[in-house]
């Protein structure tokens, strides 16, 4: 059991302070030192997970009070951190910063108390000297279940711009674990969503995580923060495991098992699909399927043998020419959804299974045109399923995230995917035969009948 893993979470009082790259630099420092370091990420990004991975040799986990909820927060973590030596959970915005008008829910702040663990404040020192010591003040006092053990200071200009601050913060009673000055070879480029994806730059991502990983153990007491780490209180409670979460109860279990060959579920990867969390997988493989993962810009054919089929978010708009190029694999996709093989589509993968893309061919499984927007549609859903498909029976409810830069039209299918409450009440997305394909990024750990009712319609079609 891993609830008496030290861990830390590593926050600040707004976003653009510096979060990802101490995050990651505190875990490729101590993997560097030979600890096995379990890497997470408060909320639904999917990027970031992508630099702690490679910072750390391990899959890079989200823990999301919103999508999953507050009760398995914990148990996740735990699942993530069993037998490692340490934790460094990367929270998201600011400290106490959550869902919309849903009070601390989803917040780093949530976050931490639910897992007993000490924060780091990491603050963006570059417009400030004495100022500093209120701003730390406010947030560690703001709530006292919340034990701020101390700050990293972020973009330090000068040798007497740190002196300064560090006198000021002397009477503040937090203790100073690092300054770091701004270092243009740990910044990493963004674009519409946020942050390149590790994928799509991975000879130039290896170079920034060791940099950060330089930086930050040239700048801060490493022995230090273990030592407020090992300081987190117990969990209580056991890991989440997904074969567990899979056991039906006893009374609905069969006499004996039946012994079946498991289907094989593509799962759409490579540069253009990054999105997903690694518990999907897990699930999969824990309700017997066989999970096999192969790239829409480079494989031809899907893997031999699918019965099934897994489309995550990505960037397909930025590979759209790539995509269309590849007329046998869109041709095999269309195939195998007009034989009502299960095919589960999030965001990129809807647009994937659209007409059109920009006015480039896509898969055609959907009578539908996507094309890029200047709007940004982002945030939490409450979503209830419309119609009975792969995935769930009608009824079934469900927490969801969007995030994109693209509009397709129409926006729903004759029978929608998810009737959705928030910010207005609407439906959205597709289901047809065995195509379920929806804006909607969820978590399957909330709902992992989710992953069962989804192989055995494998099996059965």
């Amino acid at each position: 059991m891993s609830s008496s893993v030290p861990r830390l979470v590593v926050a600040a009082p707004s976003s653009g302070s510096g979060k990802t790259t101490v995050a990651t630099g505190l875990m490729a420092a101590f993997a560097a030192r030979g600890l096995a370091v379990s890497p997470h990420k408060v909320g639904p990004d999917y990027i970031d997970p992508g630099y702690h991975a490679l910072a750390t040799g391990r899959p890079g986990r989200n823990l999301d009070a919103y999508l999953c909820g507050p009760e398995l927060v914990g148990p996740l973590f735990a699942h993530g951190a069993r037998g490692c030596d340490l934790a460094v959970v990367e929270g998201v915005m600011g400290l106490y910063d959550g869902a919309a008008g849903e009070g601390e829910l989803a917040s780093t702040a949530q976050v931490a108390k639910l897992l007993r663990a000490p924060v780091v404040l990491v603050v963006d020192a570059s417009s400030q000297s004495r100022s500093v010591a209120a701003l730390v003040h406010g947030f560690a006092s703001w709530d006292p279940q919340v034990r701020v053990g101390g700050v990293i200071l972020n973009k330090v200009a000068s040798d007497r711009h740190k002196e300064l601050l560090r006198e000021a913060l002397e009477a503040s009673g937090v203790p100073v674990f690092g300054v770091l000055r701004r270092t243009a070879q740990v910044e990493t480029p963004s674009r519409h969503l946020g942050l390149v994806p590790v994928a799509e730059r991975r000879g130039d991502a290896v170079e920034a995580v060791a940099a950060m990983a330089a930086q930050v153990a040239d700048g801060c007491d490493l022995g230090a923060l273990m030592e407020l780490a090992r300081g987190a209180g117990a969990l209580p409670g056991a890991a989440w495991d997904a074969a567990g979460a899979l056991a039906p109860p006893a009374h609905d279990r069969p006499a004996r098992p039946v012994e079946t060959s498991p289907p094989v579920v593509a799962v759409a990867g490579g540069e253009a699909f990054t999105f997903s969390y690694a518990e999907h997988t897990e699930l999969l493989t824990a309700a017997g399927a066989e999970a096999v993962v192969f790239d829409p810009l480079r494989d031809e054919q899907l893997p031999d043998g699918t019965q099934g089929l897994i489309i995550g978010g990505g960037f397909p708009e930025v590979y759209a020419a790539e995509l269309s190029g590849n007329e046998p694999l869109r041709q095999a996709v269309a195939a195998l959804a007009e034989r009502g093989a299960p095919v589960a589509a999030e965001c990129a993968g809807l647009l994937y299974l659209c007409r059109e893309l920009d006015g480039l061919p896509m898969c055609g499984v959907l009578d539908a045109s996507a094309r890029m927007s200047e709007r940004l549609t982002l945030g939490y859903r409450d979503a209830v399923a419309v119609s009975d498909s792969v995935l769930a029976v009608a009824g079934t409810r469900m927490r969801g995230h969007e995030f994109h830069r693209t509009v397709i039209e129409p926006g729903a299918g004759a029978a929608p995917a998810w009737g959705v409450r928030t910010p207005r009440p609407r439906v959205e997305g597709f289901v047809q035969r065995g195509v379920h394909a929806s804006y909607l990024h969820t978590h399957w750990a909330a709902e992992p009948g989710v992953a069962r009712r989804f192989v055995e319609r494998c099996r059965t079609s």
